[in-house]
């Protein structure tokens, strides 16, 4: 295969599901994004992934290419999880590696969950096990303001999406986003650019019901059941998820690997891509280099 592909499969409840594909390696890997995310974080890992693997990346239900939730009440982690396997089928792919970033990280979870001889192993970064809401800058505020911002956005309707494009296209909502996720000193405009665009493109609706499913989840009971190569990567400074929630994983699961990228927020991968990109070439290569 040459060249990145544009597909699209439809989700149980008849959801178009938009993904892409590339490569033609011995094995693959399926990227999860987090909420409000569609595929930014992966602009520099994706060429190490190339050489080594066939690369999947599908867009959340909601986001970037894919529709909207046909079935608004089916934006869970496990309905997530799902939509991934039907893009799986999609591409013949009986076994992946799968990688998740943010909420990326529950949905990866919960794919072992579902089918664990479907995953071969994960790479899960910056991302909690459950319930994100209740852990946001180590404070539980966003947990009870949760209810408050799905309600006002099924009200608002769409004045209120016209209110949140354009406040997310502001350079208010760049600074604003340095300081709650980006290093200022390592952030790339573009990259900066690239999830502020995509977020104002979003139905807060699904945004926040998103969220709501997030925190409804827990990945908690099976930890310690997982039995597949595991690399976990946390920042530092990550405010959105806390670095502990990585610990806690790494040391849950049985054998996982672990790495701290200092002074890295919560979107490490794109603020030091050198570092991150290396250690799971590392990791990749430790575990799947046979399959070559």
């Amino acid at each position: 295969m040459s060249g990145r592909e544009a597909r699209a499969v439809e989700a149980v409840d008849g959801t178009r599901l938009h993904y892409e594909i590339e490569g033609d390696g011995p094995y693959d890997v399926l990227l999860c994004d987090g909420i409000g995310c569609d595929g930014y974080i992966w602009r520099y890992l994706w060429p190490h992934l190339l050489e080594r693997a066939r690369v999947i990346h599908p867009h959340v239900r909601g986001h970037g290419r894919s529709a909207p939730p046909a079935d608004p009440a089916r934006v869970g982690i496990a309905h997530i999880a799902e939509d991934f396997l039907r893009v799986l089928d999609a591409c013949g792919s009986e076994r992946a590696v799968v990688i998740g970033h943010s909420m990326g990280v529950q949905v990866s979870l919960e794919l072992w969950h579902l089918a664990p001889t479907r995953v071969m192993g994960l790479g899960l970064m910056c991302g909690s096990y459950g319930q994100p809401a209740s852990t946001f800058r180590d404070a539980q505020f966003m947990k009870h303001l949760l209810p408050y911002l799905q309600a006002a956005a099924r009200m608002g309707g769409g004045p209120l999406r016209s209110l949140w494009r354009r406040l997310t296209a502001t350079r208010l909502a760049g600074i604003v986003a340095q300081l709650m996720e980006l290093h200022p000193d390592f952030t790339r405009p573009r990259d900066l650019e690239s999830y502020l665009a995509h977020l104002a493109d979003m139905d807060p609706r699904v945004f926040f019901d998103m969220l709501a499913g997030a925190e409804a989840h827990t990945a908690a009971p099976y930890l310690e059941h997982i039995d597949v190569p595991t690399l976990v990567i946390a920042g530092e400074l990550d405010r959105f998820t806390p670095a502990w929630l990585s610990e806690a994983i790494a040391q849950k699961v049985p054998g996982a690997e672990a790495m701290c990228v200092r002074d890295g927020t919560h979107a490490a991968p794109v603020e030091q891509p050198t570092v991150v990109s290396l250690r799971v070439e590392r990791f990749l290569d430790a575990h799947f280099s046979r399959l070559a």
